[in-house]
């Protein structure tokens, strides 16, 4: 009987708890886990001109205590080109995903890039937004 009861303890004691902060109750993540933190989730290039493609970096930090591992990265169409490292990712380290978009049709555009990751189950979305401008009658010589 004793034995039983100290197994319940155990048990209940390796649960993680939860903290209370201000209004909200947090659940603290596992110790040994990668944290995968973005320094921006969207890049919006305003005006930009058509055939002129253009770059958005997304920095990526490892602020847990394992590797970090980007599993896949897939853009919402063709015009985006991505690069990204396939290296594990240390913690403390940092790596840049970069997205190219090719401008090549004019007007306003919303691309996205879905990043999933070990960090977690749920996908980080990256967005690239802003507006193509015609080309002018002196860019089309």
């Amino acid at each position: 009987m004793v034995t039983a009861g100290i197994f319940f303890f155990s048990a209940g004691y390796a649960q993680k708890q939860a903290i209370q902060v201000g209004s909200k109750t947090e659940v603290p993540s596992a110790v040994n886990a990668p944290v995968a933190k973005w320094d921006k989730t969207t890049q919006d290039f305003q005006d930009i001109p058509q055939s002129i493609p253009r770059v958005a970096e997304f920095k990526l930090t490892n602020e847990g205590n394992e590797p970090l591992l980007i599993s896949s990265a897939q853009a919402s169409c063709g015009c985006a080109n991505l690069n990204y490292s396939k290296d594990p990712l240390l913690p403390g380290k940092s790596t840049t995903l970069s997205v190219t978009y090719n401008a090549a049709a004019k007007g306003p555009f919303t691309k996205t890039v879905t990043v999933k990751t070990n960090a977690g189950d749920q996908p980080t979305i990256l967005v690239v937004k802003g507006n193509v401008l015609e080309k002018t009658a002196e860019q089309k010589q």
